[in-house]
């Protein structure tokens, strides 16, 4: 039988992303809404290669773009991730907790992505408040999905001992 930690463990860092991909769903989701409403205003007064890059924002740096566009795909991944990945912790067999390891690793890598591409946009500089939000919570989210993969991982572990209870004895 499996120990309960780490499905406690995965349970609720599995609610805590859901609710921080859900916000950082929201705040990425109005900066395209923001771009898209002042990019035509904003992008006719600049030079040239400016105008012709194809994701520009009036608000940030020239990273803002990608990384908001990155952080709302990472979102919406996120919370579906955390939305199955909890019916399948409630379950805890083997093939559950297979397809839950396999999308919160999916949702992870590309949180890692949308995280590179805030790092990017720290280092370049000048971002509204907003925007300091989203990549700070693009950061926290990816820490914690490292741990709830990492405990989804360990239930994997556990359960395919738990089938097996005479492998590896000699």
């Amino acid at each position: 039988m499996a120990s309960g930690g780490s499905k406690s463990a995965a349970f609720m860092l599995l609610l805590l992303n859901l609710g921080l991909y859900f916000v950082v769903t929201v705040i990425a989701a109005w900066a395209v809404n923001h771009g898209i409403e002042r990019a035509r205003e904003s992008a006719s007064v600049l030079s040239l290669p400016a105008k012709i890059f194809p994701i520009y924002f009036p608000v940030g740096n020239m990273a803002t773009g990608l990384f908001v566009i990155f952080s709302l795909i990472a979102g919406v991944v996120g919370m579906a991730t955390s939305l199955s990945g909890i019916m399948n912790v409630l379950e805890w067999d083997s093939p559950n907790l297979h397809s839950a390891a396999a999308s919160s690793l999916v949702s992870w890598s590309l949180t890692l992505l949308a995280m590179g591409l805030a790092c990017k946009e720290i280092n370049i500089g000048w971002t509204e408040a907003n925007l300091r939000t989203l990549e700070v919570l693009t950061i926290i989210v990816s820490g914690t999905q490292l741990l709830c993969t990492g405990a989804i991982h360990v239930g994997v572990g556990e359960t395919v001992a738990a089938e097996r209870p005479h492998a590896g004895r000699v």
